[in-house]
């Protein structure tokens, strides 16, 4: 089972409210509001390891990632995880200001990486700190504006990066820091955090998203065969799968890459999506990965007299992946993302629209006996609803042969 983490975001935006960056911050459950922080190591960890599983492009739409950093956090190696081109981390001000604090951003900044001073305060144990960090967040709620006012101008005399107000809750509040330059904003005037639910993707997860891709973009069976043999699941897997009388190949396959040249690329794709979409079997998901493959092979058989072979394997593969979100517990976008899928796919998919989203449709409408549906979608494609029928039972059937052959 996915391990379900929780992930909030909040925007920093410019003085034209143009988006600038995200906050992340860490959260218990969904309905958390706020961090319910027990152990910093932990909440800093887990913010890292989430924006890796949910993808910085997908999370921070381009923009830069500031995250919470504890000392214990900023002196393990997880800090380089994520790439600094996305991310600026913040030095808590319970962090305390040591001169291995003081080699470790200096060593950081060498690799690439930008850092914050959170919750500024004017002591002189945090001067040497201000030539070295990129932004100063100043917390506008907890203390008089003219002792933000104060602050800037005091602070300007060792620091020439950016300022951004934390907690700006009222235009007014707003006006008085643009007003004093302040560049950055953050706080409920524009935006609560954002509360995202991610079920990480699981490590054999991954090893089958990187095989569909290899197979996809590559055409040398040897750039394939190796993460294959490293892996002793997905080459059992592979193996029975090749062997099984559903391939009708003539002869017993005994190593990879024989399964490779038997089988064939379309072939093995296809065997990888099924792997993926029926890979989390709880009783709930099995009935769900059941209908996501008849689903696949209905677009499919719909399409065989009507597009090319090529494009009747990505129809398959509209199908099955019309319902992966549901089954595989992370956002459809993301997952589209990672495997580069072809346009017609992710039109369908993501903006029900393109040439393969009328035979998506009419599969839905089959499944829920929408007469009046499965008529409409049926002309579209220019299908008798009989032939739907006939072609629905084929998928039931089929899928009762596949899905044991998929496990």
């Amino acid at each position: 089972m996915a391990k379900e983490t929780f992930l909030a975001r909040q925007p920093i935006v410019d003085a034209e409210h143009r988006l600038f960056a995200y906050e992340l911050l860490f959260r218990q459950s969904l309905a958390s509001v706020s961090a319910q922080i027990t152990n910093q190591l932990q909440a800093g960890v887990e913010i890292i390891g989430n924006t890796l599983c949910l993808g910085p492009g997908w999370l921070l739409h381009g923009k830069l990632a500031f995250i919470n950093l504890d000392e214990a956090t900023l002196m393990s190696d997880f800090v380089c995880l994520l790439p600094p081109r996305h991310v600026v981390y913040e030095i808590l001000e319970t962090v305390p200001v040591t001169p291995v604090l003081i080699a470790r951003i200096r060593e950081l900044r060498q690799l690439g990486y930008r850092f914050a001073l959170d919750d500024f305060v004017c002591l002189d144990e945090y001067r040497p700190l201000l030539p070295m960090v990129d932004f100063v967040k100043l917390d506008v709620l907890e203390q008089p504006p003219e002792k933000t006012v104060e602050i800037i101008a005091h602070i300007r005399l060792n620091f020439s990066g950016q300022f951004i107000a934390e907690k700006v809750e009222t235009h007014e509040m707003f006006e008085l820091c643009r007003h004093h330059g302040i560049q950055f904003f953050q706080g409920y005037y524009f935006a609560r955090p954002e509360t995202l639910a991610n079920k990480a993707i699981q490590p054999g997860q991954l090893a089958v998203l990187e095989l569909m891709n290899k197979v996809r973009t590559c055409e040398d069976l040897g750039e394939i065969e190796e993460p294959l043999r490293r892996n002793a699941a997905l080459t059992l897997r592979l193996l029975r799968y090749a062997n099984s009388a559903a391939t009708g190949l003539p002869q017993q396959v005994h190593t990879v890459r024989q399964a490779l040249t038997q089988v064939g690329l379309q072939t093995l794709y296809r065997w990888l999506s099924l792997l993926l979409i029926t890979s989390n079997p709880t009783p709930t998901n099995a009935l769900t990965a059941r209908t996501a493959v008849t689903r696949g092979r209905l677009c499919e058989l719909l399409g065989r007299a009507r597009v090319d072979r090529g494009a009747q394997d990505e129809l398959f593969i509209t199908g099955l992946f019309s319902l992966a979100e549901p089954l595989l517990e992370i956002p459809l976008a993301y997952l589209l993302e990672q495997l580069c899928m072809p346009e017609p796919i992710v039109q369908a998919l993501l903006r029900q629209s393109g040439p393969y989203a009328p035979f998506l449709k009419l599969a839905e409408a089959s499944e829920r006996s929408d007469f009046g549906q499965i008529a409409r979608y049926a002309g579209d494609i220019d299908c008798s609803p009989e032939e739907v029928n006939l072609a629905q039972l084929q998928s039931l059937a089929w899928t009762e042969e596949m899905t044991g052959e998929a496990h």
